[in-house]
């Protein structure tokens, strides 16, 4: 007979990990490898490279670093830092029906944008921690969204 403690050394490794959203800040703060936040993203990825962490983020929220990326960075240099950034560890979500109606709720009671209320509702509806250091996200009450906040000093 197996005792409790055992059982759980064998269980499979999707059931020890935990998942961890990432927002266009997170994104931007690593292709543009700024300070602390950084580094912690890179502690993220190597996690995510070891099966310790599921890293996730919502298309809209690509869409979102991407844009920004175009606008400082121009188009052949972002199309490049977008490449780099799809073969990381990070599972891109699609934005479906239930997650746009759920990210319209959250823009509607709370003052961020839509694009941060897409990483917020997809960190709400995966159980996961938000990583980001977006002002707006980090102003919302833990009661909405736990936050791993970045920063890049």
């Amino acid at each position: 007979m197996r005792s409790r403690n055992s059982s759980a050394s064998t269980a499979p490794k999707f059931w020890l990990m935990s998942t961890v959203v990432l927002d266009a800040w997170a994104a931007l703060a690593f292709l543009q490898r700024e300070g602390q936040a950084w580094v912690m993203m890179r502690r993220l990825l190597r996690r995510a490279v070891r099966g310790n962490v599921r890293l996730l983020m919502n298309v809209v929220n690509l869409g979102e670093a991407y844009y920004r990326l175009v606008q400082v960075a121009g188009q052949q240099h972002a199309d490049e830092r977008l490449q780099r950034f799809r073969r990381l560890p990070i599972e891109v979500l699609p934005a479906r029906e239930p997650l746009a109606l759920s990210a319209t709720r959250i823009k509607a009671a709370h003052l961020i944008s839509y694009a941060d209320a897409f990483a917020v509702a997809t960190a709400m509806a995966a159980g996961a921690r938000l990583a980001t250091g977006d002002p707006e996200i980090l102003g919302l009450p833990r009661a909405v969204v736990s936050v791993l906040s970045l920063q890049r000093s």
